[in-house]
């Protein structure tokens, strides 16, 4: 693997330093532990994890069924636990095969959770900076950039580090069983070890399931099964130390044994739709190990509430390769929008002994899906009423924003103030022993050790922003950088596109650049023509509302054309500027996104501001196609790079916002 080191790197040794420390703080737990009977083997009767000691009673109350059934099986304790503590004795290496260098207590899941953070390291991580680059394997024109230690740069491809041995071989034998692309792909095994180490990581070249002969399950599988081996992981050392603490007796404190965070949730999963859940959690279901979904409870509810009619048969896991009935949308609108679209919802996962539980309590919960609507919800609701709380967000370990383009469509500000409420200290007494409460928890900065893990098909400035300012993971960050081809070939009809570009001094003044351009070079060439079928397609609602109002001030003939219009008063605005009866239509991307309408009668097309989204780029463009007289303007400044890179080219792109020359002009 070629590497291009843009400076020095850090020092290779942290590793090893925190291994040998983790060693050293183990033989002292051990040492002060005392002299008591050898173990039996994990695989001994019930009483060898039996812990019904006053100390331990919050941690298990944390970890107990609430369930009447599950009560009733006390039996399967012992095996539960066995399964548990042999699961992480010896963790997946190479080629499948155990890794008994890191055991349970030197794995990169141990290494990370028992790593002392300093004052000086929270500060030297504020400043961090993108210094290191490795070409992507398997996506041409990509690669990795990273802050802190090149984790890439002797990353063995033929790994699965740190996979409890049982998931690794039930993941094995589903992808046997549905016949699917080979599980050992470099590019899957190196997503999946980016996950086990730990950093943050931005990956926005994400092949979605709604765009046919894209789609990429491999990033999904890894993310789900990194989740459950935390989770697993996470089950394991509460148990084992339980066990410890149990037959040391009164003698031992539980402050050596610190496992825990306020409360049991540990990961979070943000989706954009109630469809998209269906096809997570369904799998999530389909990668865990059989032993542990012997029952699935609530499966008829889950199947009522996030299903639908369309695309969510049993054996229909590809929706999208199904044919379309003769769609006046694109497929890719079809695929995205034929299940279930609500964007409110919520639901808890907990693991036990050989059950799922869905519509767990969320305070109870392994693992929380949920959309970042519903969860401002439940914290605007807390913050208005006390009885209510959202402390099962207290202690939040891994996050994870899957289809984040498609999130940023709805509203990316509720990712920001979901972001913003993780790991702050819970506002209730928490059931958790404090003494098994990990240290940084209790010093308010478990925002450090949270992972963050944002996917989406492209990437913008919000979630740039939010990547960037608000994961602050101590381990570092991980980011895919690519360059793009453009969609410039898609559009159909011959037009000559005029690239604008006005000056911009800062990204304050960006919105007030953009509109004084219009207002001063734009509109006058429209104001007095007596052409119509002048379409002005703007990205964001809050320019929308501005060109709206400037437009009435200038007692101008438009229609409207925005995400909250009507139904009636859409199909109104339509075939008035289809027949001439308004001059100009104002048409944004997010109604777009969710409609995908074909406007007739675009003669004069200015697009106020790109779409961020590149597919709409060529749609938008290919109204034009049979006009009799064909104009198109496109306004941009250098802030607009981003857009631009998927438009036009990365090459391009950058000619344009850093040559002299301020207009540009494409033919095709």
């Amino acid at each position: 693997m070629n590497v291009n080191i843009l400076q020095t790197d850090p020092p290779t040794s942290n590793l090893k330093r925190k291994r040998q420390k983790v060693k050293r703080d183990e033989r002292k737990k051990e040492a002060e532990l005392p002299a008591r009977r050898k173990w039996k083997d994990d695989h001994d009767d019930e009483e060898d994890f039996n812990d019904d000691s006053p100390r331990n009673s919050d941690a298990e109350r944390m970890l107990q069924d609430s369930d009447d059934n599950d009560s009733q099986s006390t039996g399967s304790e012992t095996e539960y636990d066995a399964e548990f503590s042999q699961s992480d004795e010896e963790d997946v290496g190479i080629d499948g095969q155990p890794n008994y260098e890191d055991s349970v207590h030197l794995s990169s899941f141990n290494l990370h959770l028992e790593h002392n953070l300093t004052k000086e390291e929270i500060d030297n991580q504020k400043g961090s900076k993108f210094i290191w680059e490795v070409p992507a394997i398997g996506m041409s024109s990509c690669k990795w950039i990273g802050t802190g230690e090149n984790i890439l740069k002797d990353l063995n491809s033929n790994s699965f580090d740190g996979l409890i041995p049982r998931l690794y071989e039930h993941w094995m034998d589903v992808y046997k069983t549905s016949g699917g692309k080979d599980l050992n792909s470099s590019m899957q095994k190196i997503f999946f070890s980016l996950c086990s180490r730990y950093r943050d990581i931005l990956h926005c070249n994400k092949k979605p399931f709604y765009v046919k002969g894209l789609e990429d399950t491999s990033i999904m599988d890894a993310y789900i099964m990194h989740s459950l081996n935390h989770v697993f992981k996470t089950r394991d050392c509460v148990k084992k130390n339980d066990a410890k603490l149990s037959r040391a007796g009164e003698s031992a404190g539980s402050d050596k044994f610190r496992d825990q965070g306020f409360t049991r949730p540990k990961v979070l999963i943000l989706l954009p739709m109630a469809s998209i859940v269906y096809r997570v959690v369904k799998r999530l279901i389909q990668l865990t190990p059989s032993a542990h979904k012997v029952n699935v409870e609530h499966m008829d509810r889950f199947l009522t509430k996030f299903g639908s009619e369309e695309g969510n048969d049993e054996n229909d896991h590809d929706s999208e390769n199904k044919k379309p009935q003769k769609a006046s949308k694109p497929s890719d609108y079809e695929v995205l929008f034929g299940g279930n679209n609500e964007d409110d919802f919520m639901i808890g996962i907990k693991f036990t002994r050989k059950t799922i539980k869905l519509f767990s309590d969320f305070h109870t919960s392994d693992i929380i899906v949920a959309s970042a609507l519903s969860l401002v919800n439940k914290i605007e609701e807390a913050g208005s009423n006390k009885e209510k709380d959202v402390d099962f967000l207290s202690s939040i370990e891994v996050l994870i924003i899957d289809h984040a383009d498609v999130i940023a469509m709805q509203n990316w500000y509720h990712v920001h103030t979901v972001i913003d409420h993780l790991n702050r200290l819970p506002s209730k007494q928490p059931g958790t022993d404090v003494m098994r409460i990990r240290p940084w928890y209790l010093d308010d900065n478990a925002r450090f050790y949270r992972q963050t893990i944002v996917l989406g098909f492209y990437s913008n400035p919000d979630i740039n922003a939010s990547f960037n300012h608000q994961c602050c993971n101590y381990e570092g960050k991980v980011k895919l950088v690519c360059d793009y081809k453009g969609v410039l070939h898609k559009v159909l009809p011959e037009i000559r596109q005029i690239y604008e570009r006005f000056h911009v001094d800062s990204i304050v003044d960006a919105d007030d650049a953009r509109f004084d351009y219009f207002v001063k070079k734009v509109f006058p060439r429209i104001k007095d023509s007596d052409q119509g079928g002048i379409m002005i397609f703007i990205s964001s609602y809050f320019e929308f509302i501005r060109i709206r109002n400037f437009l009435k001030s200038q007692n101008a003939s438009f229609c409207l054309l925005g995400e909250y219009t009507t139904q009636s008063d859409i199909s109104r605005a339509r075939n008035w500027f289809n027949e001439g009866k308004r001059k100009i239509m104002l048409y944004t991307e997010r109604s777009h996104f969710y409609h995908r309408y074909k406007i007739r009668g675009v003669q004069n097309l200015i697009m106020y501001s790109l779409p961020e989204r590149k597919e709409f780029f060529p749609e938008i463009l290919n109204m034009l196609d049979g006009s009799a007289s064909m104009a198109c303007t496109l306004m941009f400044s250098s802030l607009d790079k981003f857009r631009l890179d998927r438009i036009i080219g990365t090459n391009k792109a950058k000619r344009m916002v850093t040559a002299e020359k301020s207009v540009f002009v494409f033919c095709h």
